[in-house]
């Protein structure tokens, strides 16, 4: 029985059984459900809610706090609550495939930032009819109000209720010997082996879409068997998906993979390689704008420009560690076992070759910091599975740093890292969309990690001081970190809500030691000195993409590869349009002009499909007054105005890189 006692806050806290919940403090009796307790307060707002948090942790609204426990419900709304709600829709997926496709093994089936997957392995990939009478039979399996109910078995239990599932059984396998139980759930005829939570039964799942349906490999890994993913979304009301497949539909206009290659700014071949895009004219110029404007602002800031080598002796990344950590990841010339000849290998990364700089004499404690920039091509094996247009790539280029600086100076130059990083990124429009995480080392997978327990101790605390002295709002990312020290990765969400690195900083105290790196103190005492790892802006391949991505195609003014297209009507007024070609370029503009005996209307209509900022429009009248007509990607029709009224105004947006 539950008793409504007085109105106090929202955080619920189970106190011989007394909560207080969603601003009622309520007496229950020791087997009430948090659903009992939030019931009693308020029936709407407990068929609202979706899960709860119970002493941090996510619960099901069936779990049964005990005494001195800390509740609060969660509604859709919560992100905590989305991942609960869409991973139910996952068991729903697999218990529609299993009574469709009976011969279909069950893999994995998570909830992740934008929906929901699961993994099958079937005879022949699903079809787009497939998909249809999937979601057909997914929407029959909610009309049946089936709940999900938990439940555990020993492992011997587990493996014999799941002996015709050999993807589970491989789970399964893992906790054998650790004496735990294996967590299940039931849903009809249906059951899965999960952690959980889950919703109380798959009725609130009102609106379902399933979204495509690709090849995916086991656990990630090539060498093993390609399984048949689908992913899906779903929400409690159809408004809201209706909402979400329209933003879908946008995010899909705007995917730099299709509207790059429409507008030209890249291409990719088969006799080259997956991974490995061309850039086209447009594409390298964006890059070469980008990359000038990183170096010029790198310098200002101190930067010592270099120029390091593209490959390197196995023996270099033996001391860095790569070889052991990260060879995998590398692509390596010749073979690493004969020991009568040189085994080399492309970069991944330029770390190691900058420290050459820093070793090339000794060094004193005047001399540092000592802030090191290149534009660094590198090199990574990714899977192919993994390759995606310009985000995710075998060859890239990267406005790469490192900072070799006393421990005094750490603070100030991880500042002015992240200041840069957050201008350059303010500067692209980007920053609005950005997040931070804390990426920290995970002690229980010791063979990724190099050092002592004792020095990432020390480097994470360092770190995490540094973070909150500068109040940087972040999350914690568990065995995220580089294997030679923890980093703050700025991670940018796309158009398509999925998230990736776009910027790292990391403290590394552990290279020094590797390559004895040390200078000479205030003492005449050698040390060793701290290094930051950084990028300024990142990857410019990626970056490039998710500009594409941001501005469908629109580049400001400032980065656009084509700033201004003119457009004589006729061939009369050929020359004069010729000569304002040449002002604007002496200007320092990027302008073309359209020769082609083609129709005005038909040449603004192409330049405007080809996102040019500004179109000069030189008629009769614009020839004999010396005026040119302005068209305006966005503003449309700006009237006429002197050549050089208009190389002012745009002349003002470039140079303060207007972000329209």
């Amino acid at each position: 029985m539950l008793t409504v006692l007085e109105t106090e806050n929202f955080e619920c806290v189970v106190k011989n059984m007394q909560l207080i919940l969603n601003g009622q403090r309520i007496e229950a009796e020791n087997s009430a459900t948090v659903f009992d307790a939030a019931f009693a307060a308020d029936p709407a707002a407990a068929r609202e809610a979706v899960c709860a948090l119970v002493n941090g942790e996510v619960r099901e609204m069936t779990w049964v706090p005990a005494e001195g426990d800390a509740v609060t419900t969660l509604t859709f709304e919560d992100d905590r609550a989305k991942k609960v709600f869409w991973h139910t829709t996952s068991h729903v997926l697999a218990q529609a495939v299993k009574r469709l496709f009976p011969e279909a093994k069950l893999a994995i089936g998570p909830a992740i930032d934008t929906g929901f997957y699961y993994d099958f392995e079937v005879a022949t990939p699903f079809t787009a009819e497939d998909l249809q009478k999937i979601t057909a039979e997914m929407k029959k399996i909610v009309k049946e109000r089936l709940r999900l109910e938990r439940f555990e078995l020993s492992v011997g239990e587990a493996e014999e209720l799941m002996k015709a599932e050999p993807y589970k059984l491989e789970l399964i396998a893992e906790h054998a010997g650790k004496g735990e139980k294996i967590s299940f759930y039931r849903q009809g005829e249906f059951v899965d082996l999960c952690a959980g939570p889950h919703l109380f039964d798959v009725s609130k799942i009102k609106a379902i879409a399933l979204l495509s349906s690709t090849g995916a490999y086991w656990r990630g890994d090539s060498k093993n068997t390609m399984l048949q993913r689908i992913y899906g979304v779903s929400y409690p009301k159809a408004a809201d998906l209706e909402a979400r497949l329209a933003e879908m539909e946008e995010a899909r206009k705007r995917d730099h993979n299709k509207l790059g290659r429409e507008l030209e700014y890249f291409t990719t071949s088969d006799v080259i390689g997956q991974g490995l895009p061309i850039l086209l004219p447009k594409g390298a110029r964006v890059i070469q704008i980008l990359q000038r404007w990183i170096e010029d602002e790198e310098e200002k800031r101190g930067y010592l420009l270099t120029k390091t080598p593209l490959m390197a002796k196995s023996d270099l990344y033996k001391i860095s560690g790569h070889w052991d950590h990260y060879r995998d990841g590398m692509f390596v010339l010749g073979d690493p076992n004969d020991e009568e000849s040189e085994c080399f290998a492309l970069r991944p990364m330029t770390c190691p070759f900058q420290y050459q700089v820093f070793l090339n004499r000794m060094r004193s404690y005047r001399d540092l910091p000592m802030r090191l920039g290149e534009t660094s091509t590198l090199f990574r094996n990714e899977d192919s599975g993994e390759m995606h247009g310009l985000i995710r790539v075998r060859q890239f280029t990267i406005s790469e740093g490192h900072l070799i600086l006393r421990p005094d100076q750490l603070e100030e130059e991880f500042k002015g890292c992240l200041e840069l990083a957050k201008y350059c990124l303010d500067t692209l429009g980007m920053l609005e969309d950005c997040t931070f995480r804390f990426s920290q080392w995970d002690p229980e997978n010791r063979e990724k990690y190099i050092g002592t327990p004792a020095q990432w101790e020390e480097a994470q605390e360092i770190m995490g001081r540094i973070l909150d002295d500068l109040q940087v709002a972040y999350t914690i990312g568990i065995d995220e970190a580089a294997f030679y020290g923890p980093k703050l990765d700025i991670q940018y969400h796309n158009v398509f809500g999925k998230e990736d690195t776009i910027v790292t900083i990391q403290v590394d105290q552990m290279l020094a030691e590797q390559f004895d790196m040390s200078y000479i103190d205030q003492n005449g005492q050698k040390v060793r000195p701290y290094i930051i790892h950084r990028t300024s802006m990142g990857c410019y391949e990626r970056t490039l993409a998710y500009l594409i991505e941001k501005y469908a195609g629109a580049l400001p003014v400032w980065m656009a590869p084509e700033q201004v297209r003119i457009l004589p009507i006729s061939e009369r007024t050929m020359d004069q349009a010729r000569g304002i070609l040449n002002r604007l370029r002496s200007a320092g503009l990027r302008a073309e002009l359209d020769e082609r005996n083609e129709k005005i209307g038909y040449k603004i209509r192409e330049a405007q499909m080809q996102k040019i900022p500004y179109m000069l429009i030189i008629g009769e009248k614009e020839a004999e007054s010396g005026t040119v007509s302005v068209r305006s990607r966005q503003g449309g029709d700006l009237g006429s105005m002197p050549v050089e009224a208009f190389i002012s105004m745009i002349r003002e947006a470039i140079d303060t890189k207007a972000k329209n």
